[in-house]
C-alpha cells in the first residue's frame, strides 16, 4: 500500500510540474495511473523539497514530462554508438624526449629487436630518448641498467602499433645476416639455417640469391610458414604444399641432400621441408623433435627468411618450448612482433638445451600423455588459448613444457608494527623493490649453442614496401583466410582494393575468381567500360580503402601497369592457375574445359605480378556457399579447425575424412 502511495506521488508531482511550465505530461506506454488515496490528489511544490522549481527532477524516466528529457538550460550530446567509438582513428602517439649527440653508444642490445641502445640520432636503430637512456645509466649498476629495456621503436610497435621509418637499407640487412652466417664455426661445425618461408607468399618468399647470401657449406631446412591460414581444399593438401615447396627450393638453387645432413664445398645442403604455424603452434612440436633427433647440439641455429614471414613470431614460440634451456623464457625478452616490415634490426638469442637420452625420453613420454586427452581433460588456460586459436586458423599445434622448473611458493613476509599506528604517527610506506632480474651462470652457458633470430631481408618489387603502416594492416591477413568467390563474364573487372585489379578481356563462357586476401582488402566487381572512372574516383576512399589518403596519398602511389595473361581451363572443378599480385594476395581462375580465356591483370608500378601454375590450391572452387541471388558474388564458407596432438571426437574423423 506504501509503494502504491510513492508511486502515485510521484505521479502527481510530475504533473504538478508540467502544469506549472506549461508542457505537456504524457506517460510512456504500458504504464498505468491510478487515482490517489483522498488527501494525495495534488501535491504542493514545496513538499518536493526548497528549491524545487529551479532544479528539481526525476529520477525516473517513464515519469518525466515530453520536454524535460534533458537537464534545463543543458545541451546534453548524444552519445556515439560503441560500434561507431571503436572505429575512430586512434590519435597519433607523438615521441617525447630529446637526442643527446655527445653520449656515447652502449654495448647493450634492444631486447626487442637487437639494435644496440643510444640516445644520438632518433633516425637510428636502437635509439632511446635521452632522459630514459641517462635515468637507466644512472643506475647502481651502471649499463646493466639498460639490459632488458627496449628501443623507442620497440616500445611505439607494442603500444600503440606505430611504427618509425628507419635509415636501414636493404644492403645493411643483407651484410648483417651474411656476415653472421659466413663468421668460423664456433664450435667445428657450420650452423644450420631454419628458413622461414610464407606460403602465403610462394614463390617470391624464396629470395632468388640465396645461395650468395647463405654462403658455402650451409644446411638448410626450409619451414613453410602460415599454412593455419589457408583452408583445406583437399584431404592431401599439406602434402601437395610440401611439394610445391620443394619445387621453389630447387628453382631458388637449394637441392635436397641424400645422406644425412652433411654438407660439402661449394653447396648448399636442403636437409629437410616441415610445415608449421608459428603462430598457433601447428608441427612446432615436431619440428622440435626433428632437430634434436638431428642435429642434436651441434652448432647454432640461424633463422632466416624475408620480411614479414614469421622469424620473431617462431622465436618467442620457440622461446617457450623444449627447444631451449628450462630458464631461458626467463632471462631473455620475447622478440617484437609486428606486421611492419623489418620490425627485428639486429641479432637476438637464446641458449638450446641439450638433447641427452633421459631428455628425449621424458619428452616423448609427455607428448604420448598429450595425444591421449581430449578437450575436456584440458586445463582452463588451456582452453582459452584453444578457443582463441580456433578463431584465427585452420591449424592450431599445443606446445608444452617438460624440462620447465617448478618455482617455489612465494613467502609473504608479514609484520604487524608496519599496520599499526597512533594518531601522532605516520603511516609506514614500504619502498618498491624492483624485481632482479634473472641472469644466466657460467656454467649454463660457456659451452651452450644458440638460436638465433636475424633481421627479415627486404623483397624486393613488393607491393608492401609501398605502403604506410596502416594499409600494411589492412593487406596482410592476420586470421584464417575464408576464400571470396565470384563468377565473371567477358567484359567484367574485379579490383582488389587499388592495388590490383584483373579484366575478364575473352572467354566463351563464364570463370570463377576465386580471391584469397585478407579479409580487411575490399573486392569490388565492375563492368569494363566503368572500370577506369571507378579507379579514378574511388581509389584513395572507402570503396577501394587501400591505399588510403584520398587524391594527395594517390598523386604519390604508383600507377597501376597491365599484364596479358592467357589461360586454358581444365575444367570446372579446378583452378588452372593462381594470379598473385605482389604480397596483397592471389585470385584462382578457374574456367572450363579447355575455354580459352584472356585476362589483363595490373599491379603497381615497381611490384611483381605472378602466374602460379599449379595453383596452390587448385580445389579452392569448392569452398563457396550458395550464390547470392542477383548478384556475381557467392557466400562464403569457413571450415571447421583441426587441432593436433589432441584426441579428435568422431565429429571431427569424419571432417578430415570428408576432405
Amino acid at each position: 500500500m506504501h509503494r502504491l502511495c510513492l508511486r502515485r506521488l510521484l505521479v502527481a508531482g510530475a504533473q504538478a510540474r508540467a502544469r506549472a511550465l506549461g508542457t505537456p505530461f504524457k506517460l510512456r506506454p504500458g504504464l498505468r495511473c491510478q487515482p490517489l488515496p483522498a488527501g494525495l490528489a495534488s501535491v504542493p511544490w514545496d513538499l518536493l523539497g526548497p528549491g524545487s522549481n529551479e532544479e528539481e527532477l526525476f529520477v525516473f524516466p517513464e515519469y518525466l514530462p515530453e520536454e524535460l528529457e534533458k537537464p534545463w538550460g543543458t545541451e546534453v550530446v548524444p552519445k556515439k554508438p560503441p560500434r561507431e567509438r571503436r572505429c575512430q582513428e586512434r590519435r597519433q602517439h607523438r615521441p617525447k624526449g630529446q637526442p643527446d649527440p655527445s653520449m656515447p653508444t652502449s654495448s647493450v642490445s634492444c631486447s626487442g629487436c637487437g639494435a644496440e641502445l643510444h640516445c644520438q640520432d632518433p633516425a637510428m636503430p636502437g635509439y632511446m630518448p635521452s632522459e630514459k637512456y641517462l635515468s637507466l645509466l644512472g643506475e647502481p649498476e651502471g649499463q646493466g641498467g639498460l639490459r632488458g629495456a627496449v628501443c623507442q621503436r620497440c616500445w611505439l610497435l607494442v603500444h600503440h602499433q606505430q611504427a618509425l621509418r628507419l635509415e636501414v637499407s636493404r644492403d645493411q640487412y643483407r651484410s648483417l645476416v651474411s656476415t653472421a652466417l659466413r663468421q668460423l664455426p664456433r664450435h667445428g661445425r657450420a650452423p644450420l639455417v631454419l628458413y622461414v618461408a610464407d606460403v602465403l607468399d610462394l614463390p617470391d618468399t624464396l629470395l632468388p640469391d640465396l645461395p650468395e647470401l647463405l654462403g658455402p657449406t650451409i644446411n638448410i631446412m626450409v619451414l613453410g610458414n602460415k599454412v593455419d591460414l589457408l583452408p583445406p581444399d583437399s584431404h592431401d593438401y599439406l602434402k601437395r604444399f610440401r611439394k610445391q615447396l620443394l619445387l621453389n627450393c630447387a628453382q631458388a638453387g637449394i637441392h635436397p641432400v641424400t645422406k644425412g645432413i652433411r654438407g660439402s664445398a661449394g653447396r648448399q645442403h636442403l636437409v629437410d621441408i616441415h610445415l608449421i604455424s608459428a603462430k598457433t603452434g601447428y608441427g612446432v612440436e615436431e619440428l622440435i623433435s626433428k632437430l634434436q633427433g638431428s642435429w642434436k647440439c651441434n652448432g647454432d641455429v640461424y633463422l632466416v627468411g624475408a620480411t614479414n614471414s614469421g622469424k620473431s613470431t617462431l622465436f618467442n614460440t620457440l622461446l617457450q618450448s623444449d627447444y631451449c634451456k628450462s630458464r631461458a623464457s626467463e632471462v631473455v625478452n620475447r622478440a617484437t612482433v609486428s606486421p611492419w616490415p623489418g620490425t627485428t634490426l639486429n641479432l637476438l638469442k637464446f641458449p638450446l638445451i641439450n638433447p641427452t637420452s633421459d631428455r628425449i625420453f621424458r619428452r616423448k613420454e609427455r607428448l604420448k600423455a598429450e595425444a591421449e586427452k581430449d578437450e575436456e581433460q584440458l586445463s582452463r588456460d588451456e582452453k582459452k588459448t584453444l578457443n582463441y586459436f580456433k578463431k584465427q586458423g585452420y591449424l592450431i599445434g599445443r606446445i608444452g613444457r617438460t624440462f620447465q622448473q617448478q618455482k617455489a611458493e612465494p613467502v609473504i613476509d608479514f609484520d604487524p608494527d608496519t599496520l599499526s599506528f597512533t594518531m601522532e604517527e605516520e603511516p609506514v610506506v614500504s619502498i618498491y623493490k624492483p624485481k632482479e632480474r634473472e641472469e644466466f651462470t657460467y656454467n649454463e652457458v660457456k659451452d651452450a649453442r644458440w638460436c638465433f633470430d636475424t633481421p627479415g631481408i627486404v623483397k624486393e618489387n613488393c607491393v608492401l614496401n609501398l605502403l604506410t603502416e596502416k594499409e600494411v594492416k589492412l593487406v596482410l591477413p592476420s586470421k584464417a583466410i575464408v576464400p571470396r568467390t565470384f563468377v565473371l563474364k567477358p567484359g567484367m573487372v574485379l579490383f582488389l582494393g587499388a592495388l590490383g585489379r584483373i579484366d575478364y578481356l575473352q572467354g566463351e563462357q563464364s570463370s570463377w575468381f576465386s580471391v584469397m586476401a585478407s579479409h580487411l582488402l575490399p573486392v569490388h566487381v565492375t563492368f569494363l567500360e566503368k572500370a577506369d572512372v571507378i579507379y579514378q574516383k574511388h581509389s584513395g576512399n572507402d570503396l577501394l580503402k587501400v591505399p588510403m589518403g584520398g587524391e594527395e596519398r594517390m598523386k604519390e602511389f604508383p600507377p597501376l601497369v597491365p599484364q596479358d595473361i592467357m589461360l586454358e581451363g581444365i575444367g570446372a572443378d579446378e583452378a588452372v592457375a593462381d594470379i598473385k599480385l605482389s604480397s596483397a594476395g592471389w585470385v584462382a581462375v578457374t574456367a572450363q574445359l579447355e575455354d580459352k580465356v584472356h585476362l589483363r591483370a595490373y599491379v603497381p608500378e615497381g611490384t611483381g605480378l605472378t602466374v602460379r601454375r599449379p595453383p596452390l590450391l587448385p580445389y579452392i572452387v569448392h569452398i563457396k556457399g550458395k550464390r547470392i541471388k542477383g548478384s556475381v558474388a557467392y557466400r562464403t564458407k569457413k571450415l571447421p579447425p583441426l587441432v593436433e596432438n589432441l584426441k579428435r571426437t568422431n565429429q571431427q574423423k569424419k571432417r578430415t575424412s570428408d576432405l
